[in-house]
């Protein structure tokens, strides 16, 4: 069971929060992005989520070459022959070399903040939530990963009214899964491969405790909708959509299954981040093949959607 104090000084990482979002639950959204996740999947269109610290990133385009960054970096973190400019290792994220930036090439990923100064920056659309029967979304990263922190955000806003709903990798203990979902109106839960070894693979991680939770979530009750990112050459083959969509109906209050088809948008940052993107030789899949596994997941009587619209 949750808690029964609500903590507003208790502090987590977040990464982002996205106003008047219409894709994410009912009504107009806000988005809170927490940081750090279990999974490491090739396909991340937010990698700066993956730690659970503060991340450095590098908007090269952005350089002005002044080295304002490097004479101020106590660390020695900043390299100004090093195409991606910071050495992860050695950086401490002061913030001190985002400070002299004034170029905007160096950018934080990630700021703790307390549950108080979210809910104050979720305040501001709280009149879009009522008029349209929006709410609260929690994101990551996968917000389980920040347990404490993101029962208290819920908590918080459940003493205000708002619907909140939550999107899940599915890797969360029984314990936490408990004590979350009282606080919780709806669940978008991902299922990124039913093969346990090609989940290991893609995501380093198994899928036996994504398909564990499923169930837990199910038997409560809850309202979850299941998504596929539906990533070429990884998990868009018949027979894995096909075995999905039946161990999806299998849950008996689950009626809803969502593709989210790949796409590019967040390759950018793994340059930023100096990292290597692992599927450059992967093209999104065309309208034709999405819509010939929509009907395949209709067939066993669920309802489909792509891209969460």
């Amino acid at each position: 069971m949750p808690s029964n104090t609500l903590d507003l000084q208790a502090k987590g990482v977040i990464f982002d929060i996205q106003r008047f979002s219409v894709h994410d639950g009912p009504g107009i959204r806000t988005i809170v992005f927490l940081k750090g996740c279990p999974l490491k999947c090739d396909w991340c269109s937010n990698p700066e989520s993956q730690q659970s610290q503060q991340e450095l990133m590098f908007i090269g385009h952005n350089c002005i070459g002044c080295s304002k960054c490097l004479s101020v970096c106590p660390a020695g973190a900043i390299d100004m022959e090093n195409p991606s400019r910071v050495i992860q290792k050695k950086c401490t994220h002061c913030g001190k070399c985002v400070e002299v930036c004034y170029a905007g090439a160096l950018n934080m990923a990630g700021e703790e903040k307390t549950v108080e100064m979210v809910l104050s920056e979720l305040k501001k659309d709280a009149i879009y939530y009522r008029n349209s029967g929006g709410g609260i979304t929690f994101s990551g990263g996968e917000p389980f990963f920040q347990q404490e922190f993101f029962e208290q955000l819920l908590m918080g806003c459940r003493s205000i009214g708002w619907h909140t709903t939550i999107e899940t990798t599915g890797v969360a203990t029984e314990k936490g899964l408990n004590r979350i979902l009282p606080l919780v109106d709806l669940v978008f839960m991902d299922i990124k491969h039913m093969d346990d070894q090609k989940h290991q693979l893609y995501t380093g991680t198994s899928n036996k405790t994504v398909l564990k939770n499923a169930k837990i979530i199910a038997k409560t009750g809850v309202p979850m909708i299941v998504r596929i990112p539906v990533i070429p050459e990884v998990n868009d083959d018949l027979m894995n959509i096909q075995a999905t969509a039946d161990f999806v109906r299998s849950l008996e209050s689950v009626k809803e299954l969502q593709l989210m088809p790949y796409h590019r948008l967040g390759q950018n940052k793994y340059d930023y981040l100096g990292r290597e993107y692992a599927l450059n030789e992967i093209k999104p899949a065309n309208k034709a093949s999405i819509d010939q596994l929509k009907e395949a997941v209709e067939a066993y009587g669920l309802k489909c959607s792509i891209g969460g619209s």
